[in-house]
């Protein structure tokens, strides 16, 4: 089992942060709070200065039924107490790889990065599968991160894992493997128009026969439009294509 404080690593340790700078960012807790008043997501951010959580919304996907106030109080703890202890040690490799990874890039590439992946919080006797997607909110003089944000979401997945970052504005993407230990550059995916036609009008919920009338195509033609999304996108069905196409912006 993990200790708390495995989760803060040199690579990014902070020099202290004075007090009265905290006072500036009550307007983006403000800020978050509104932000998930309108989204069915949790939200929180992460203070590498005080080595804990400096905001949490109340939605209850992330809290394992918990309060918001415990789980602040918690910290990093709540990790320890609510993810599975094999899990707890991949969630050790990516922190490690994630800020390898950000130590290297230009301090202009920084604020543009996230990175995403899933694994399971545990409540009772009951798993959940969620997806966390983590970015700067503010970094040091030395361009470490000060803040972050996460949101966490239910997964499309079946699987843990899935380690993905992405830079803001570039198509290509890297993926971490757990059996290499190593990044993998992708160079990322495209999606026509038809195919980004296809998979609007399916999430407003127009069966293919609906689609194909629509967009004056057979139905023949729908269905392979469809395999093909899926295998470029590598998923199983048109809910995972959704999610992943909004995640990476594809649409």
């Amino acid at each position: 089992m993990l200790k708390t404080d495995e989760f803060f690593i040199d690579s990014n340790s902070v020099s202290p942060i004075p007090e009265i700078e905290y006072k500036k960012v009550n307007a983006l807790i403000d800020t978050f709070n509104a932000v998930s008043r309108v989204v069915y997501q949790s939200l929180y951010i992460i203070d590498y200065n005080r080595q804990n959580f400096l905001y949490i919304s109340d939605n209850p996907l992330f809290l394992c039924g918990h309060t918001t106030n415990a789980v602040l109080d918690m910290g990093y703890a709540f990790y320890i107490h609510c993810v599975p202890e094999q899990e707890q040690k991949m969630l050790k490799e990516i922190n490690y790889a994630g800020f390898d990874f950000f130590e290297k890039l230009p301090i202009e590439e920084k604020m543009k990065c996230t990175i995403s992946y899933d694994f399971h919080i545990v409540m009772g006797n009951k798993k959940k599968l969620i997806n966390h997607k983590l970015t700067p909110i503010l970094l040091t003089n030395e361009g470490r991160i000060w803040l972050a944000a996460c949101i966490v979401s239910l997964s499309s997945y079946s699987t843990v894992g899935h380690i993905v970052l992405r830079i803001t504005g570039q198509s290509a993407f890297w993926e971490y493997s757990q059996k290499s230990h190593k990044w993998k550059e992708n160079k990322g995916i495209t999606l026509s128009e038809r195919e980004k036609d296809i998979l609007s009008l399916s999430a407003q919920g127009y069966t293919m026969n609906e689609i194909a009338n629509e967009l004056c195509l057979s139905l023949d033609s729908i269905k392979q439009a469809k395999r093909v999304i899926f295998n470029n996108l590598e998923v199983k069905n048109i809910t995972e294509a959704l999610s992943f196409a909004t995640s990476y912006k594809l649409l």
